[in-house]
């Protein structure tokens, strides 16, 4: 039975325009964390319907195993060149969870092939969330989706993240810095580097603690650390990837931390349809064709079929044909006008960067702000699952392609939201 999870009605949409839903009552509401964090450019595009309807006309399934995947390959193209890793290899997906899957099993067959050596473990933090399948829950940190232990199959995350709620250091007055990744290498070792195939992250932290940022350094000393015990960095950019915070990869807004492996989703299905993407670096891309790789399934019946990838297309064309000077300055005075709000009672903290900020509240405060947002016209993904106890708040992330006018509208009614309950 499919039921909502909201203490909150769900609303009854009749109709939408770029990030507005129209209601049933005749209002419309601001769509203020881009549907769950995936509408990157909209509802009702014009550039993502043309490329549709251009597909469907034509045909719209046709299996690579059959027909030439000429609109896969434009796609697979198209994606590295957006993202700046022109010569990558490609492997295409139906979802983030299935592309968390894949670039784990790519990652291990990688490094057996390259090392000779079991390599199979996958380390992830104790603030992270890489999907919603039995294994990718398993090895996160997300702890409200965590398994039973009993469930987990030995699988849960190696280190912490560089957090306050997820470091204990930081609780005893100090806080995080680079010098955090040598959990990192702690992890590892202690695994022993022979067994440790990756480790998986997320360059920007997403839902589980709320937009959380790393420190300066510290993802360029995690790719040092690996390099030298020759573990594979991949990162989840399933939420963040294609400017969700504010540079096509979220990797980008520090140097010297260029992954092994990348994961990209949400941005480019843009809610539009479901779609995943596992960038692979050319340097290690060739030992999946050696002779002695495990056969994976990477391709599946529905693992991006011509009209997936002619929206994604579109999505490419909407995100292309942005004004990224005025995009940059729309992220800033988002982030100016949130981080504000800490001049209030009810907000605890606000973090992020780009188009993707947590705001964090005090105890019990979550659905009667949500309530009250909703209220004055516009709705936000919650946050819950960080420290003890739990931190809560909202997610600010409205479309990419969201007004001067649409973000005033946001910042205004959050503000005023605020101020009712402080």
């Amino acid at each position: 039975m499919l039921t909502s999870s909201r203490p909150l009605p769900d609303f009854e949409a009749v109709g939408s325009n770029g990030p507005w839903l129209h209601l049933a009552d005749g209002r419309r509401i601001f769509d203020g964390s881009s549907g769950l964090l995936c509408v990157n450019v909209g509802q009702g595009s014009a550039a993502v319907f043309a490329r549709i309807e251009k597909q469907f006309s034509r045909y719209s399934f046709g299996g690579a195993a059959v027909v030439q995947p000429h609109v896969q390959m434009e796609l697979m193209d198209r994606l590295c060149h957006a993202v700046g890793r022109p010569e990558d290899s490609v492997a295409l997906t139906t979802c983030g969870t299935l592309g968390v899957e894949i670039a784990v099993g790519l990652a291990r067959n990688i490094v057996r092939v390259r090392d000779g050596k079991r390599r199979g473990d996958i380390l992830t933090s104790s603030l992270s969330y890489h999907g919603n399948s039995v294994f990718t829950l398993g090895i996160a940190g997300n702890q409200i989706r965590n398994p039973r232990p009993e469930d987990r199959y030995g699988l849960g995350p190696a280190f912490p993240a560089p957090y306050p709620p997820a470091h204990g250091h930081a609780h005893q007055g100090q806080g995080c810095d680079a010098s955090c990744a040598e959990e990192v290498a702690l992890a590892i070792d202690g695994r022993g580097a022979q067994n440790v195939a990756a480790v998986l992250i997320e360059p920007v932290n997403g839902t589980t603690g709320g937009a959380f940022v790393p420190p300066d350094g510290y993802l360029r000393r995690v790719s040092e650390i690996c390099r030298e015990r020759s573990v594979l960095v991949i990162h989840d950019e399933v939420l963040t990837g294609l400017w969700r915070t504010g540079t096509p990869l979220a990797s980008r807004h520090w140097d010297g931390c260029v992954p092994d492996l990348v994961i990209l989703s949400k941005g480019l299905g843009a809610g539009y349809t479901g779609v995943g993407a596992v960038l692979v670096s050319p340097e290690i891309a060739p030992l999946l064709r050696h002779k002695d790789v495990d056969p994976l399934p990477a391709m599946g019946t529905m693992a991006t079929h011509p009209l997936q990838a002619a929206a994604c297309l579109g999505v490419l064309d909407e995100l292309e044909a942005m004004d990224f000077g005025a995009f940059t300055a729309r992220g800033e005075r988002l982030g100016a006008s949130l981080r504000s709000l800490t001049d209030h009672a009810a907000v605890r903290e606000v973090r992020g960067v780009g188009h993707l900020y947590g705001v964090e509240v005090t105890a019990s405060l979550l659905w009667p702000l949500m309530e009250e947002c909703e209220r004055r016209g516009v709705f936000f993904y919650p946050f819950t699952g960080a420290g003890h106890p739990r931190s809560e708040g909202l997610v600010v992330a409205p479309p990419l392609t969201s007004s001067d006018d649409d973000i005033d509208f946001l910042t205004t009614a959050l503000a005023d939201a605020v101020a009712t309950l402080s």
